[in-house]
């Protein structure tokens, strides 16, 4: 009787549900590494990794908590060079410690620039933000130390090993990303389903209500500035690190701030899946609007133009593709597999 009500006890496994992280895993550890071109690899897999860690980082500080900030590209820019700085002056620092105190000083970064919360909401907040945006910015380009007194303020990665192999090549940079992101989107997934993750869903529907029943609002708020800031400065240094290999701090400006916001916004926000569908629409879509205006109108138009009118291009679908689908690709993506079900039942 023991063995028969322990048995029924148990939850079924629902093989649907794992199909695609399994078809997933097997693409990105099998089939790209097996078959794609260093151009995919390195033009469209590598900022692919990068932006969509930064927007699942990004995704749980606004998306979960509520917390709108616009100091994103701030806490890359801190990931970066803070890990590019444990490299040069720890000798012998592996460089998963390295990326994890990279993430800790970002994390910092976030928990001060994130005080505001405690009284500050909506748009008021998203500005305040704006300050860690322009203060980071300033000081790796005042303070020469940071980028070890070069005059232009570019650092250059370091050599990527880990347990004696090295990852210079595009493939072992690539694995290595897509190994990073999985492994923090798992923890951010884990965390999100927890008591944490509803509190910090409570904090975004009603702080009022939240702190009646209990939520300890400002502890809240300031662990997912402290959490999403860690994400995001591990999303930096694959950026600077895997993806461009040499990075100044103009480089992480407030367009970079934008980009990652509208990642979430079109992706789909409170959604881990729309953080990777957003970064795949917004890195993806602009090369296929590229190859198509240059080749339809390369000889009527200088690059110049055809630059303006790519972004024009991409604005405009992206506010069409907003008011068709407030939620997002990712609302998106469920609707069409609830037709695909229905269909096929």
């Amino acid at each position: 009787m023991a063995v028969q009500a322990l048995d029924a006890a148990r939850v079924p496994i629902d093989w649907q549900r794992l199909a695609l992280p399994a078809v997933l895993v097997v693409v990105a550890y099998g089939l790209i590494p097996a078959y794609a071109s260093s151009y995919l690899v390195e033009a469209i897999m590598l900022p692919f990794l990068a932006l969509s860690l930064a927007a699942v980082g990004l995704n749980l500080l606004t998306g979960y908590c509520g917390q709108l900030s616009l100091g994103s590209s701030a806490f890359m820019a801190v990931g970066a060079f803070a890990a590019y700085n444990f490299n040069l002056r720890v000798d012998g620092l592996p460089l998963a410690a390295t990326m994890i105190l990279a993430g800790i000083s970002a994390a910092g970064i976030g928990v001060v620039f994130g005080l505001p919360s405690l009284r500050l909401r909506g748009f008021y907040l998203a500005v305040s933000t704006l300050a860690a945006q322009f203060f980071v910015q300033w000081a790796l380009t005042k303070f020469g130390w940071f980028s070890n007194y070069n005059p232009s303020g570019v650092i250059s990665a370091p050599r990527l090993t880990v347990a004696g192999f090295s990852l210079d090549g595009a493939t072992g940079r690539y694995l290595f990303s897509v190994t990073t992101v999985i492994v923090l989107t798992a923890l951010v997934w884990r965390l999100v389903n927890s008591a944490t993750g509803r509190n910090f869903i409570a904090v975004r529907d009603n702080e009022t209500a939240a702190r009646v029943i209990g939520v300890p609002v400002l502890r809240t708020k300031l662990l997912a500035f402290a959490i999403s800031s860690f994400i995001i400065g591990v999303a930096g240094v694959l950026w600077a690190f895997t993806y461009l290999r040499t990075v100044e701090p103009a480089g992480f400006n407030l367009d970079r701030s934008f980009q990652i916001l509208f990642i979430i916004i079109i992706g789909g926000l409170a959604s881990m899946r729309g953080a990777f569908l957003g970064a795949a629409f917004i890195v993806v879509f602009p090369l296929l609007l590229s190859r198509i205006g240059a080749f339809a109108f390369g000889g009527l138009f200088d690059s110049g133009v055809l630059d303006m009118s790519q972004r024009i291009v991409l604005g405009a679908l992206i506010i069409i593709f907003l008011i068709a689908e407030p939620n997002g690709l990712s609302a998106l993506f469920d609707r069409l597999k609830r037709r695909i079900g229905s269909r096929s039942s």
